[in-house]
C-alpha cells in the first residue's frame, strides 16, 4: 500500500545537505557510522567528522565540548547506547548546561530483530522525556525523519531524535509541513481518537481503516512525532470531540508517550484511553514482524484496543 524506506537513510542524507549549507554543523559517530548513516558526511566534511570508536560516553562528553565552542553538534550511535550506555553524560555535560547537542539514534525498538534483547532499546524515550532541557522527537518516515532533523539543527539546546532500523512506510509527503512541538492530524473522525508515535503511526492508519470498514467506527488519526513538549492543546481536543483515545508506540508503556498523554488527560480532560506498547519486559532475538506481533504492536492489537476504550465510554 505505501513505499517503503528507511528513517537513518533520509537522517544521513539530510545531514550532508545540512554540512553543506552551514559551516557551524560537526557529526559524531562511536564505531557504528556506516549503520547510523553518517559516512556521507564524514567523506564530504573530514575536519567536521569525529569517530570517537566503542566509547559512548566519551562521544557524549566530546559533543558537549564542540557544542560550547559555538557548533552545532549531531552525535549518532545506537538508541541502546546512546541512552543506556551514556546516560550519565547526557545529564551532567548535555541536558545540564543546556547545549546544542542533537543526539540522533538509530535502532531503537523492538524491531532491531535478531540483535535481541541487548540491543533491543525500549526504555530510552523514558529516559530522555523525564531529563530537563532535553526534547524529544519520533518521526514517523522517511520525509518527516529529514523535516526533523533540519527542524532540530535550527532550534537551540539538546534534542534526543528516535529512528529505527528497519524500512517503513512512507506515510507523509515530501512538502508535508513539519514542527517541533506539534502534532499533525493525518485523518479526521468523531468515534475515537488513535495517537501514534515513530513506525506505530502507519499501523493507526491501517486500524482506522479497519475499524471504518469493519466496524462502522470513525476514528480520527494523530501522528505525534514530538513526545517532548506535547502538542496537549491537540490532545485535549481530540479528547473532547471523540470521546476516547488510544495509543501506540514502539516502546514499552511504562513512561512513553501513551504515559505522557494520560498525564495529560488526567489533569485537563477524563476520557476512557488504552496504551498500545510493550510490556515492561526485556525484547528477545526473531524477525521484526514475529517481534512486533508477540508484544502486542499489531494493527489488530490497535483494533481490539479501540472497541475496549469505546466500550468502557
Amino acid at each position: 500500500m505505501w513505499e517503503m524506506a528507511k528513517q537513518r537513510d533520509s537522517y544521513g542524507k539530510t545531514l550532508a545537505q545540512l554540512g553543506r549549507e552551514r559551516d557551524d554543523i560537526v557529526a559524531l559517530g562511536a564505531d557504528l557510522c556506516g549503520s547510523c548513516k553518517l559516512n556521507d558526511f564524514g567523506k564530504e566534511f573530514p575536519e567536521r567528522f569525529f569517530n570517537c570508536g566503542i566509547a559512548e560516553q566519551n562521544l557524549m562528553g566530546i559533543s558537549a565540548g564542540l557544542a560550547a565552542s559555538g557548533k552545532t553538534v549531531f552525535s549518532s550511535t545506537f538508541a541502546v547506547f546512546a541512552t543506556g550506555r551514556a546516560y550519565d553524560q547526557i545529564r551532567q555535560s548535555i541536558a545540564y548546561p543546556n547545549l546544542n547537542v542533537k543526539i540522533v539514534a538509530t535502532h531503537a525498538g523492538i524491531t532491531v530483530g535478531g540483535d535481541g534483547a541487548s540491543h533491543q532499546m525500549l526504555e530510552d524515550i523514558a529516559l530522555m522525556r523525564v531529563l530537563p532541557n532535553v526534547d524529544v522527537v519520533a518521526p514517523a518516515d522517511y520525509y518527516e525523519t529529514g523535516k526533523a532533523t533540519i527542524a532540530v539543527s535550527e532550534a537551540d539546546g539538546p534534542f534526543y531524535v528516535r529512528l529505527g532500523r528497519s524500512n517503513v512506510p512512507i506515510i507523509t509527503e515530501e512538502d508535508d509541513p513539519f514542527e517541533i512541538g506539534v502534532a499533525t492530524t493525518l485523518k479526521e473522525g468523531n468515534d475515537v481518537t488513535l495517537i501514534g508515535t515513530g513506525i506505530m503511526v502507519s499501523r493507526c492508519l491501517k486500524a482506522a481503516k479497519i475499524l471504518e470498514k469493519q466496524h462502522d467506527i470513525d476514528a480520527r488519526v494523530i501522528n505525534m512525532s514530538t513526545i517532548k513538549p506535547l502538542d496537549e492543546k491537540t490532545i485535549v481536543k481530540a479528547a473532547k470531540e471523540t470521546g476516547g483515545v488510544v495509543t501506540a508506540e514502539e516502546h514499552v508503556v511504562s513512561q512513553g508517550m501513551g504515559s505522557g498523554i494520560s498525564q495529560v488527560l488526567s489533569e485537563s480532560y477524563h476520557v476512557p484511553m488504552k496504551r498500545v506498547g510493550i510490556p515492561n519486559v526485556f525484547g528477545e532475538s526473531g524477525g521484526s514482524e514475529e517481534l512486533m506481533d508477540k508484544y502486542g504492536l499489531t494493527t489488530e492489537d490497535i483494533v481490539e484496543s479501540t472497541h475496549d476504550v469505546i466500550s468502557r465510554r
